[in-house]
């Protein structure tokens, strides 16, 4: 072999070792040059390194190192970093997303539209859009802490209560911020509850849950309503004592829930009295429409099972969804519920516990007498057309301090002798706002039947 001028001949022989790097010349004649050369050589007679073995053992170190950078990095985020999920199917998810909707240091750019919409009475319609945040990533930064949050949509999982796609949300922060989990749950609830405050909340059955049906209505107060003398404090008297005697019930092994009927012609104010007995009490009140096609027995009982808490069951109408065991179908009504359903779901093994339902009915003569035991319906009352009572009373609330005025509409009410509901009534008064002599005058139209032009 002839060594090339100016080349180490154990490097010329091993292309590798040409590839190491050379920090600094060193001497052969010192300590430190001996041994490099020993290595160097060493390294050229090596086979294994020779033929690839020193990259390959460089490739493994780099592998292990990699790996146990994860695997620290894993042990670091579960020390530092915590999670919070919030599943759709749990209550506090609505309240979430309406806190976050609301508030100001966020930064989203996956948005979704919630629209409400409203029909009123008079055929109106109103909608409002309200801005929440959308599946995807977005950032707040709350009380000095940055968090993290994640919303999620399933394409495969459904919600079976809503038929909706399953849904998530995850919070991500330090470890140390915590507790402040806690802190945005009790400020969205509160938002939530005070949005409600003072206000009786209406559900109406969608499928087998319940769903809010609009916004929440001002409390009615109870003194608003008037009824006939002694009616409505017999009623919540009967209420109250039923809501404070769960274990009398208990203990004497009777199911606890209490059913009451208001019959009487229509316009009379039972479903006024309920909406302010639920505001008296600080109750919802859930309503369901036995008319409805799509209700069946199973769902019928699910629903009745599954109320919002602090909620009156309102069954309205109830004669025309069955007339003595008859479903009226047979007239253009098609219900899927039995009457036997009915029944089992009022009072049967699978009724549900600590209920309180009100039904109405404009014709308590069609009513099956199956329907009207007690266990079903344990309180019925009439609320009749207005009496002198209820006319004196509407007249002073509508008009304070006309007691002279008052005698003379009372007087001549009676010389009417006509069947006149507090609709009725209450209609003539609305009409003639702060006038209670065009009242008086007046008085005559209420026992002349009302033309719609």
């Amino acid at each position: 072999m002839v060594d090339t001028p100016g080349k180490d001949p154990v490097a010329g022989s091993n292309p590798a070792l040409e590839a190491l790097p050379v920090a600094l010349p060193v001497d052969d004649d010192s300590l430190k040059g001996k041994i490099s050369h020993m290595v160097r050589q060493s390294m050229a007679n090596n086979p294994y390194f020779a033929a690839g073995g020193g990259l390959m053992v460089l490739g493994s170190a780099l592998a292990l190192a990699r790996t146990g950078v994860i695997k620290l990095s894993r042990v670091v985020y579960k020390q530092m970093i915590v999670d919070l999920e919030i599943q759709s199917k749990d209550k506090s998810y609505s309240w979430f997303l309406d806190w976050m909707a609301r508030y100001p240091k966020r930064v989203s750019k996956h948005l979704s539209v919630r629209t409400n919409y409203i029909q009123h009475d008079n055929g109106a319609i109103s909608t409002k859009f309200s801005l929440v945040p959308g599946p995807g990533s977005h950032w707040i930064w709350y009380r000095g802490a940055l968090i993290a949050i994640k919303r999620e949509r399933s394409g495969r999982m459904i919600d079976l209560v809503n038929s909706s796609p399953y849904e998530t949300v995850t919070l991500t922060t330090l470890y140390r911020d915590r507790h402040l989990f806690d802190e945005i749950l009790n400020e969205a609830k509160s938002i939530a509850l005070r949005s409600n405050e003072g206000k009786t909340v209406i559900y109406t059955s969608f499928g087998p849950e319940w769903r809010k049906f609009g916004q929440p209505k001002a409390k009615r107060a109870l003194p608003s309503v008037v009824l006939d003398e002694g009616i409505k404090e017999q009623i919540l008297e009967d209420v109250l004592d039923f809501m404070k005697n769960g274990k009398w019930y208990s203990d004497r092994g009777i199911p606890y829930r209490r059913g009451y009927l208001l019959y009487g012609p229509p316009g009379s104010g039972k479903t006024s009295f309920i909406q302010a007995l639920a505001g008296e009490l600080d109750y919802n009140i859930c309503i369901l429409n036995l008319s409805e096609n799509n209700l069946t027995d199973d769902r019928l009982n699910h629903l009745m099972n599954n109320m919002p808490e602090r909620s009156i069951l309102l069954l309205e109408d109830i004669d025309a969804a069955f007339n003595e065991r008859s479903q009226t179908g047979e007239t253009g009504f098609h219900s899927s519920v039995t009457f036997s359903g009915l029944l089992n779901a009022l009072d049967g093994v699978t009724s549900s516990e600590e209920t309180i339902t009100f039904m109405t009915t404009n014709h308590p003569e069609k009513l099956d007498r199956a329907i009207m035991r007690p266990g079903r319906i344990d309180y019925k009352v009439l609320i009749a057309n207005a009496t002198p009572y209820q006319v004196e009373k509407m007249f002073l609330k509508f008009y304070p301090g006309e007691t002279q005025l008052c005698r003379e509409f009372s007087t001549k009410f009676r010389d009417l002798k006509a069947e006149v509901s507090t609709a009725q009534l209450q209609g003539l008064f609305v009409m003639n706002k702060d006038k209670p002599q065009a009242a008086l005058d007046s008085i005559a139209s209420l026992s002349t039947p009302t033309t719609i032009h």
